[in-house]
């Protein structure tokens, strides 16, 4: 079925709520999209549909969800009114019930050109990839955001800093190579050191909201490590003393492809606590820790979670769990921060 085009030419007006900010748009592009243009930050995370960081409520007026994955937003949540703003496009006015994201305004979103400078092979399927940038340039980011490589073919790929933002010198990124993935192909079996690459960023509303005092938990899956790292380095280096509690799942031991940099964490801060989680341990692993979904070994930890922060980043289908189940079990709704890393398609 063809979309529903707004009326050419009309401006639609799009409302924000509780805040009552609001601001015009033609209709072409989606609602993060013009609420972004617009200077208004809406929590996002993959922008295609796929993570469901962008979930907002449609309370009045009409809007084409465009690309919104079934995953992402159910048909139950159609029905109630939800959209995913990165894909939703509007057409008719809008009041639109959502979050709305501070932190990220002072900071410009650059295009620059980079240079690799390192690729160290730390497990047979991750690679820790570190840029370095042109020396008269700078990229300002907030810890837990990442970037876009801009591809020849006109094609971006994501990937999370891993890097804390005090370390000016190189960006380092943890990249998972997927089978079939063109760029992740390219990167572990034909980049080589001095390559050139375009980056933009920083993107995302993912990161540590240093307003709050209380305890934080940290959630990741694979390589969702990366914005982890640059959080909790951040967070050391500024002196946060709140409490962290790192949760790090993987499917076998070599997944932990940083264990020993977390475990140092955990020995020299006495307010940092590692639990390391594997789903699969192999025979050879001689693994006698924690087993299971790393989400689940957070619910048997804690009865309650009304009392904290969680940052969670990794495939979209454990942040979708934990955040269900973390609420069920009293986190409140806006004390969840995510990142779902989501994989373009390797037969795109």
């Amino acid at each position: 079925m063809a979309s529903i085009q707004p009326t050419a030419n009309t401006p639609l007006r799009i409302t924000l709520t509780p805040s009552m900010h609001s601001f015009l748009t033609d209709g072409e592009d989606s609602l993060l999209q013009a609420a972004l243009d617009a200077g208004f930050i809406l929590p996002y995370g993959c922008r295609n549909g796929a993570c469901g960081s962008c979930k907002g409520k449609v309370q009045e007026g009409l809007v084409d969800h465009g690309d919104s994955q079934l995953s992402a937003l159910s048909l139950a949540d159609r029905a109630a009114g939800y959209a995913l703003l990165c894909c939703a496009r509007p057409l008719s006015d809008v009041v639109l019930e959502c979050r709305e994201v501070s932190g990220t305004n002072n900071i410009p979103v650059k295009t620059l050109p980079c240079r690799v400078e390192k690729i160290d092979r730390v497990a047979e399927d991750v690679i820790v990839l570190s840029l370095k940038l042109p020396v008269n340039e700078r990229l300002q980011f907030l810890a837990g955001q990442y970037i876009e490589f801009l591809l020849k073919d006109g094609k971006t790929r994501a990937f999370s800093i891993a890097s804390a933002p005090h370390h000016e010198g190189l960006l380092e990124l943890h990249i998972r190579q997927i089978v079939g993935g063109e760029f992740t192909s390219h990167i572990f079996n034909h980049m080589k050191v001095k390559e050139i690459l375009r980056l933009r960023g920083p993107l995302g509303t993912f990161f540590l909201r240093e307003e709050s005092d209380k305890p934080i938990i940290l959630v990741a899956g694979g390589t969702g490590f990366a914005p982890i790292k640059s959080i909790i380095e951040h967070a050391l280096h500024s002196g946060i003393q709140r409490p962290m509690t790192l949760y790090w799942g993987s499917r076998n031991r070599a997944g932990l492809y940083l264990n020993a940099l977390a475990e140092r964490w955990a020995s020299e801060h006495d307010h940092i606590r590692y639990v390391p989680v594997l789903s699969e341990p192999a025979a050879a692993d001689h693994w006698t820790g924690r087993t299971g979904l790393v989400h689940q070994a957070v619910l048997e930890d804690q009865s309650s979670l009304g009392a904290f922060q969680v940052y969670a980043c990794g495939a979209p289908a454990m942040v979708n769990a934990a955040q269900r189940d973390f609420i069920a079990q009293g986190l409140p709704t806006e004390e969840f921060f995510a990142d779902a890393f989501t994989f373009a398609n390797a037969a795109s």
